[in-house]
């Protein structure tokens, strides 16, 4: 069978498109028209999708790959990156299809980033030698799933004893959960995310990234969850759902007020949230490689859940480049601090 690359499916066959996402096992929301359609309307983002079809013009496979650039011009050159989240997706595994993807892929991004990076999340199993075979190369990269069609028992009791008693102690404190859908408090979030990442010294996305999740819609679309004390917001989650899973994108919460607890009652109460709306799963987003200390991923595998090693392949394309930039990386956060 013949296969080629269509070059405009967002405009020509984007019901295909969803068809082909939603159907899919491993369907996520990062691999949607309308993630293509965010990435495309944001500042310093540039998406690319490639639809390969057959000769009789049925998707075989779809993978979107945005561009990230911190900075413009020359210093665009330094940090450009293309991220691939949960992709590409290959009709029933075809290692075929997925050989040609990568070398269509290769060949039109090889010169506009430094490196890119699959950030995967399912077992590849054999298909990791196709990757491998076009140079991709697999590190380990823990995340943490939870099953919400556990019982709400079975949920609190698989999250350890020491959070369950600060999600009660927030409660006790007077913080509220809330479901957030005004742009006046997705705004009030994304102050307190740029304070929460200035402080771990890690570059967040515009704020114009977040409205474009906003402006989405139902589903594919984005929740905003927050604590308020007092009647303000002092935490936030913002996750994306999409078939019955809810994805952890960004969280975060104001320093002066930890001993409400909002990060340890946020978390719980999305569950909650979740089981009551037929989700099937909650997604941590990621906890560091496996034997090396990350404090985020002590904090998340409090919470229960099952730890998940899909890990990342990544490409570098241009190594000169990629090792200055990583120089400079280091170099900003020096002065960051």
């Amino acid at each position: 069978m013949r296969y080629e690359v269509l070059e405009e499916p967002i405009k020509t066959n984007r019901r295909e498109w969803s068809e082909f996402v939603y159907n899919h096992p491993e369907g996520n929301i990062f691999q949607t028209p309308e993630m293509f359609d965010v990435y495309n309307e944001t500042d310093k983002y540039e998406p690319f999708v490639f639809a390969v079809v057959n000769d009789r013009k049925k998707f075989e496979a779809i993978l979107i790959a945005v561009i990230q650039k911190e900075h413009k011009g020359l210093m665009g050159i330094f940090s450009s990156r293309a991220i691939i989240f949960g992709g590409p997706l290959v009709k029933g595994d075809n290692s075929e299809v997925l050989d040609f993807l990568l070398k269509k892929y290769n060949k039109k991004i090889k010169n506009k980033v430094v490196y890119s990076q699959f950030r995967n999340f399912w077992d590849w199993g054999i298909l990791k030698n196709i990757m491998q075979k076009n140079n991709f190369i697999f590190e380990e990269h823990l995340n943490i799933l939870v099953d919400l069609s556990k019982s709400q028992d079975i949920l609190w009791n698989n999250v350890h004893s020491k959070r369950r008693n600060e999600i009660r102690r927030s409660k006790k404190e007077n913080t509220l959960f809330s479901e957030e859908n005004s742009e006046e408090a997705l705004k009030k979030c994304y102050s307190i995310l740029r304070e929460v990442y200035s402080r771990a010294k890690l570059p967040i996305p515009e704020y114009d990234f977040f409205l474009n999740l906003f402006k989405m819609g139902s589903e594919p679309g984005m929740r905003a969850f927050c604590a308020r004390y007092d009647s303000k917001i002092i935490g936030c989650m913002i996750v994306l759902i999409y078939k019955g899973k809810i994805y952890d994108f960004f969280a975060g919460s104001k320093k002066e007020f930890y001993n409400k607890y909002p990060n340890d009652l946020i978390p719980w109460e999305v569950f909650l949230w979740g089981k009551r709306n037929g989700y099937e799963k909650f997604d941590f987003g990621g906890a560091g490689k496996p034997g090396v200390n990350y404090g985020v991923r002590d904090y998340k595998k409090k919470f229960g859940g099952e730890f998940v090693n899909f890990g990342r392949f990544e490409k570098i394309h241009k190594p000169f480049i990629f090792r200055f930039s990583k120089l400079g990386f280091r170099i900003w956060k020096m002065i960051k601090q």
